[in-house]
């Protein structure tokens, strides 16, 4: 039925029709589509593993834990902060405090400077949580990234942002860290 240089196809290839695309193979005959989407597999599990051991370790997701990580930094924040730099809106930043304060994690406290602001403070259960954490999975991918040189790093960001778009994803909610499911779901 099929030719052995079938074998190192996948089906999906091999059931496309002849002459409409010109199947995607490396020199060796192994299907490129097949790499890129073994590729991607294994972020996902990457994540997905990380996630599982971040709740199991510290009992945080890592949106949560980064939002420690980022207050923990000066020992206080604000919302409009977090939401800055997590690049997410003010509504995914409320709901992430809140679940934070109901853990007692993180405390609100009207600024002395500005009272319109609220002030976020760390509690020591929260720094307790952020110096038991694992390692977060975005730490060491940033510290390889920033390894790169210039132009590896512009073409890993165009890919990303390629298959972004490949997935029509380009518009979801997303911040600067690797984690599955909604940015503010709770564990």
């Amino acid at each position: 039925m099929f030719s052995n240089s079938n074998q190192n196809t996948s089906r999906i290839a091999r059931e496309r029709k002849p002459g409409n695309i010109a199947l995607p193979l490396t020199e060796d005959g192994v299907d490129r589509t097949d790499i890129s989407l073994i590729a991607l597999r294994r972020i996902l599990r990457a994540t997905e593993m990380h996630a599982r051991d971040l709740a199991r370790e510290a009992g945080l997701t890592a949106v949560q834990l980064r939002v420690l990580q980022i207050v923990a930094e000066k020992g206080h924040a604000t919302p409009t902060e977090l939401s800055q730099r997590m690049g997410v809106t003010q509504a995914t930043i409320s709901a992430l405090i809140k679940k934070l304060e109901v853990k007692g994690q993180l405390t609100r406290r009207q600024s002395q400077a500005d009272r319109r602001q609220t002030r976020l403070e760390i509690t020591p259960e929260g720094m307790s949580k952020v110096r038991a954490a694992p390692t977060a999975l975005q730490q060491r991918y940033v510290k390889q990234f920033e390894s790169l040189d210039d132009w590896e790093q512009a073409m890993v960001v165009a890919v990303l942002e390629r298959v972004a778009h490949m997935l029509d994803a380009e518009e979801i909610d997303a911040s600067p860290v690797l984690a599955v499911g909604e940015i503010d779901r709770s564990h």
